[in-house]
């Protein structure tokens, strides 16, 4: 059956950890005048992402499909988040189920990116939300060691509605590791190893290059997984 075009589900991204990663990536976005990407808020503090907030009501950006956010955000910003840009895939660690609560009212739009430290706590249960946002990059790391989350992830391969969206960085086979700075395009060609239920509709890289280069790393994996799964 052919699937939906790969460019229009993979997004760009706004990444890093430092203020002037996000203001980079979104002067870059605004000159390039792109309106649709994916956010990860995982290593910015609550001052920050009030910067990045500020921003982005006054950026090119409308419309932000997926957030990658932290446990220590609260509900004004998820709301934030829904309401100025349609933020409908919310990625969350398996530590988030410990302060969950405070987002009821989320659930469905909740999403779960496992670890790679072969342990899932008893606390983890994907029914109670949306799915997973499985990493790709991550899941190669585990099936190459079928840790517990490989194992976590695989015996519920048959529930389509799972496997809604990902995070997709590039990988090493020499070292057996995700890689959030792509130096080469043959870093993203593990992806044809991996089955076909783990792609989403919604697919956010991230790594934390240039928009100038994801955008070059788009085109690849667009044209990758179009021959992959379109031809």
């Amino acid at each position: 059956m052919k699937k939906s075009d790969f460019s229009k589900r993979i997004l760009i991204s706004i990444t890093g950890y430092k203020n002037c990663h996000w203001q980079n990536k979104i002067e870059e976005i605004n000159k390039r005048g792109i309106s649709r990407v994916a956010l990860f808020l995982e290593r910015f503090t609550k001052t920050q992402r009030e910067g990045i907030y500020k921003a982005l009501l006054e950026s090119e950006i409308k419309d932000i499909p997926l957030v990658h956010i932290r446990n220590d955000m609260k509900r004004d910003e998820l709301e934030f988040l829904v309401k100025n840009f349609g933020s409908r895939y919310l990625t969350i660690h398996e530590s988030s189920f410990n302060v969950m609560e405070k987002w009821r009212g989320f659930f469905k739009w909740l999403y779960l990116e496992m670890n790679t430290d072969d342990f899932v706590s008893r606390k983890v249960d994907v029914s109670r939300i949306g799915g997973f946002c499985v990493d790709l990059a991550h899941f190669k790391v585990e099936a190459t060691k079928w840790t517990k989350e490989f194992a976590y992830i695989f015996e519920r391969r048959a529930v389509s509605r799972y496997f809604a969206c990902n995070h997709l960085s590039g990988y090493s086979f020499e070292r057996n590791t995700d890689l959030h700075f792509a130096k080469k395009l043959k870093d993203f060609d593990y992806l044809k190893t991996l089955p076909e239920f783990l792609f989403g509709e919604i697919i956010a890289i991230e790594v934390d290059n240039s928009i100038k280069e994801q955008l070059k790393f788009k085109r690849y994996l667009s044209n990758l997984l179009n021959k992959r799964f379109n031809t």
